[in-house]
């Protein structure tokens, strides 16, 4: 059985256990062996981030050192025009070919905007999407022809992930950590401890850099 690839996007901004420990507990869940991290540069869909491309790349370096089941993927770094999920999928199939099972991890929030990304369509003609549940998020899509999409892409077997090459949706049991990239911001911007929401070599970096922390502070 060829074994599933899984790449994880995001701004990272900064990295920390509620990106990482969701990811480590799907990839137990379905036998994921390998995760991409792919941090990108100018994300279409929100503000522009505090970090630098560096400081943040530097940052998910830190976070991932000790943990073997996952790798730092900077394409996205590396470009100067927004950062399309599915311009991406399509590069990184025609480089894997097309038997080799692909996935991309994504939260219960953006599966529900997900109609909204550009070219959503083509995203399950290259990847499966991993959907790391959220509790108090519902499942149901806004618009009816986009929970019959949901529908007939649906699967409850990891087998089906492992055994096609793309076009499946997976939701996840995975549970909730209650830290976003927002809140650790916010806490250092007051000086509050943002301890045991991140990495401790992380934390460390963000001091050593003066990250976060807004004039007047």
């Amino acid at each position: 059985m060829t074994v599933l690839k899984a790449m994880y996007g995001g701004t990272f901004d900064p990295v920390h256990y509620g990106h990482l420990k969701p990811v480590e507990i799907l990839a137990n869940l379905i036998g994921l062996s390998r995760v991409i991290v792919m941090p990108n540069n100018v994300p279409p869909h929100r503000p522009q981030p505090e970090a630098t491309s560096a400081q943040r790349k530097h940052m998910l370096e830190l976070a991932i050192a000790d943990k073997p089941l996952f790798s730092l993927d900077e394409r996205e770094l590396k470009r100067e025009t927004p950062s399309y999920t599915s311009e991406t999928l399509k590069a990184w199939r025609a480089e894997q070919g097309p038997e080799q099972p692909l996935a991309f991890i994504i939260g219960q929030d953006s599966l529900l905007n997900f109609p909204s990304w550009h070219d959503y369509e083509s995203i399950l003609d290259n990847a499966h999407l991993l959907v790391c549940r959220r509790p108090g998020y519902t499942l149901t899509m806004k618009e009816d022809a986009h929970q019959a999409w949901l529908d007939r892409h649906l699967t409850h077997s990891a087998e089906d992930l492992h055994r096609t090459p793309a076009g499946k949706i997976y939701l996840a049991e995975t549970p909730w950590f209650n830290i976003s990239a927002t809140l650790i911001r916010e806490h250092l911007e007051r000086g509050e401890s943002c301890s045991g929401m991140l990495p401790e070599s992380v934390l460390t970096y963000i001091e050593q850099q003066g990250l976060y922390r807004h004039a007047g502070h």
